[in-house]
């Protein structure tokens, strides 16, 4: 059995995204301050927190469109809510899901140009691009948000970041 793009990718930001709504859900379990949250930053240079989420959101997405070679459902960047965050990541999981992994045949070698604003980019090969740009990029606003979390005192844990393992079990 081999190890395809897809398992590299799919299942690993689902399992993030599914992870987050929780964390929202715990900080509003703890009477945490949404709108403090919403605000937040661990720098002042820094993209406050909904961007956080809604990056992760599109790098998810993004990754799976171009490495399935479909198009990915666009999202604004408009949530100002816990709730509207929470129903992106849901929307996101429910469109990586409905890819289906076969999509993927030939990925490691499928181009992928990224543009930025100015007329700058990349150009990368699909492995490249999930291992050298989006699983990095995608973990540093998934931890971002995570951190910002804990900075405003929500009390949550690494089991909270893997959460998809479950307890640990007696060896």
């Amino acid at each position: 059995m081999s190890f395809s793009l897809y398992d590299a990718s799919a299942p690993v930001f689902v399992r993030a995204l599914t992870a987050i709504p929780t964390w929202l859900d715990q900080a509003l379990a703890e009477g945490r301050d949404e709108s403090a949250i919403m605000a937040a930053r661990l720098a002042p240079d820094m993209l406050p927190f909904p961007a956080q989420i809604q990056l992760a959101s599109d790098s998810a997405k993004g990754c799976v469109a171009r490495l399935a070679g479909v198009s990915a459902p666009p999202m604004p960047d408009t949530e100002a809510s816990f709730a509207e965050l929470k129903d992106r990541c849901r929307r996101t999981v429910e469109f990586i899901q409905g890819v289906s992994p076969a999509t993927f045949e030939g990925a490691e070698e499928r181009p992928v140009e990224l543009k930025f604003p100015g007329g700058t980019g990349y150009r990368f090969k699909g492995a490249d691009y999930l291992t050298g740009f989006v699983l990095p990029n995608f973990f540093f606003h998934a931890t971002t948000t995570y951190a910002l979390l804990r900075a405003q005192g929500v009390k949550l844990g690494k089991p909270n970041f893997l959460m998809h393992l479950g307890a640990p079990v007696k060896l």
